[in-house]
């Protein structure tokens, strides 16, 4: 009989965070019967041996190499039954509301095929975790303004400032680290795309998911608390450059397509230009040498 939620997390390398991350699911559960498993991207850090001496209920699937967190997502999904499946980072925990409640709202709104809920920062302030999905002005703007004005007024539309998170309402997109998926919408649009080895995946599987009909949804009927970038602080420079190609990937896909391919070569430029910032900002990485793939 399959469980009442699946949850799946993807891990590399996130410490003691995995640990905890894990705790707080069983803690929150309440009466759903759970099937935790937990897909590692060939960590080193003895993060999962931890977990899975804590919790020995959950189940464990080891990829011999770090295959990024779409692909290791579809893997996990794909290894589950339940008619629900929520990602969950491994640097997040459930901080409040229920997982049942969470459950109930989806099962009351069938057109529903993702989830999100009201994520904090560790010092309790909101992560715009539910966000529209913007024009390419807007986009541009925020990309080369967001990290040194974040209160600009392209950002603020992007993120959607001036909403609290204290109500239910759709949305164009939820983030990844904290998602609910219905299976069969998930299934409909054959999970996520693989092409994406780290960020935007989301707003890709959102996008394509309200393209077949479906809806995207937030409610605060889950609390989490998410400390952001835990598994990609190793490797801050390729993270950024990373970053950008999803971007442009996602831009191609969905924006500059037909006649408005021509916008492809300007954009990949300009985020070029912008994964070349970001880096420079970004203290050595000293776990990896420069041409090896970010992990």
């Amino acid at each position: 009989m399959s469980a009442d939620l699946a949850v799946v997390i993807v891990n590399f390398n996130a410490g003691d965070h995995l640990r905890l991350c894990v705790a707080s699911l069983y803690a929150g559960a309440g009466d759903l019967d759970l099937d935790v498993v937990v897909v590692d991207n060939a960590s080193r850090d003895g993060s999962v041996e931890a977990a899975a001496e804590a919790h020995p209920a959950i189940r464990v699937i080891d990829n011999p190499v770090n295959r990024g967190f779409a692909a290791a997502a579809n893997r996990g999904i794909r290894e589950t039954d339940a008619p629900f499946v929520l990602l969950l980072n491994p640097d997040a925990e459930i901080t409040g509301g229920s997982l049942e409640a969470f459950v109930k709202v989806a099962k009351e709104r069938p057109r529903a095929g993702a989830l999100g809920c009201l994520v904090r920062n560790p010092d309790g302030s909101l992560q715009p975790s539910a966000r529209r999905v913007p024009g390419v002005g807007e986009g541009l703007a925020h990309a080369f303004l967001g990290r040194v004005a974040p209160d600009n007024r392209w950002s603020r539309s992007y993120t959607m400032a001036d909403w609290d998170r204290s109500s239910e309402r759709e949305v164009e997109w939820v983030s990844g680290s904290a998602m609910l998926l219905r299976r069969t919408a998930v299934v409909e649009v054959r999970g996520f795309d693989e092409g994406y080895f780290m960020y935007v995946e989301d707003v890709d599987l959102c996008t394509r998911l309200r393209g077949r009909g479906w809806t995207i949804l937030f409610t605060p009927e889950l609390e989490v608390t998410h400390e952001v970038g835990v598994s990609a602080r190793s490797h801050p420079r390729r993270m950024a450059y990373e970053h950008s190609r999803s971007i442009y990937r996602y831009f191609s896909k969905h924006v500059a397509t037909g006649p408005g391919a021509a916008l492809r070569p300007l954009a990949r430029a300009a985020l070029w230009v912008r994964a070349a910032l970001v880096a420079r900002r970004s203290p050595e990485d000293r776990v990896a040498g420069p041409r090896r793939r970010p992990r």
